[in-house]
């Protein structure tokens, strides 16, 4: 069985206990086209390992890009609902190579689905989640919310808010954070530190999409954008270090 324990850190006042980590299905596949790459499926268990020195509850919500994009389908002329749903299948695929590879880490997992596919995960219960992760269990959030129109982003917030979740990290593939324009496509970008929910949303930034952005902001859900990918990254927000991009709702005055 997998513990959270004290192992010699001392945690900060401010450090989440219970967060949602989201990782998408892009940074899955790795420099491949489409698929898994068991390279990326090592490093993000090495990453989470790490994690079972604090005291924290961990789940996990994965995308389906690197198997399915339903926005592509439906510009082929797919049904769109038709093709969100395929969308959550392929996220189910991702969450079993993630329980797989975290299990061959000795971490206990549970993963659930919103979609009712009881051979391969339990149906997602909220009560039952919230039991696993009391109980030191990494739980794998899968199928999205079970119903289409909504991103897995949104399925993150959802879950974070519904477990009552300390803090919903987003993980970007070689991005450590939120910037004023695109990386990629702007040198010259800035990087954001700190920013709120309205601002994002007024600013129209990149980062998650609106829905979910504008739930993490009704509930007062801070969000912190950052690269998994850097060693220790996910420690260090997990402990309540300053790494990458840091959404949160001011306190009133």
């Amino acid at each position: 069985m997998w513990l959270w324990r004290f192992i010699g850190l001392k945690l900060e006042v401010n450090k989440p206990k219970r967060v949602v980590l989201k990782l998408s299905g892009e940074s899955l596949k790795g420099d491949q086209e489409f698929g898994l790459d068991s390279d990326i499926l090592k490093t993000i268990a090495t990453e989470i390992k790490k994690v079972s020195k604090i005291n924290a509850q961990v789940s996990i919500v994965a995308g389906g890009g690197n198997f399915w994009r339903g926005a592509e389908f439906e510009k082929r002329g797919m049904d769109r609902s038709t093709a969100d749903y395929a969308g959550m299948l392929a996220t189910i695929m991702n969450a079993l190579a993630l329980q797989d590879e975290l299990e061959k880490n000795q971490i206990e997992v549970r993963t659930q689905s919103a979609l009712n596919l009881p051979s391969v995960a339990e149906a997602y219960i909220r009560r039952r989640a919230i039991r696993h992760l009391e109980k030191g269990r990494l739980v794998l959030f899968a199928g999205g919310t079970g119903n289409p129109f909504m991103s897995t982003d949104t399925a993150a917030a959802l879950r974070a808010v519904e477990i009552n979740a300390d803090i919903l990290i987003m993980a970007k593939n070689g991005v450590d954070g939120m910037y004023d324009s695109d990386p990629n496509k702007n040198k010259s970008a800035k990087k954001i530190s700190e920013i709120t929910h309205h601002e994002a949303l007024s600013k129209r930034l990149e980062a998650l999409d609106s829905t979910a952005l504008t739930l993490c902001m009704d509930n007062a859900l801070p969000i912190v954008i950052f690269d998994l990918f850097k060693p220790d990254n996910l420690l260090n927000v997990i402990s309540g270090q300053k790494v990458g991009t840091k959404i949160y709702k001011p306190k009133k005055t």
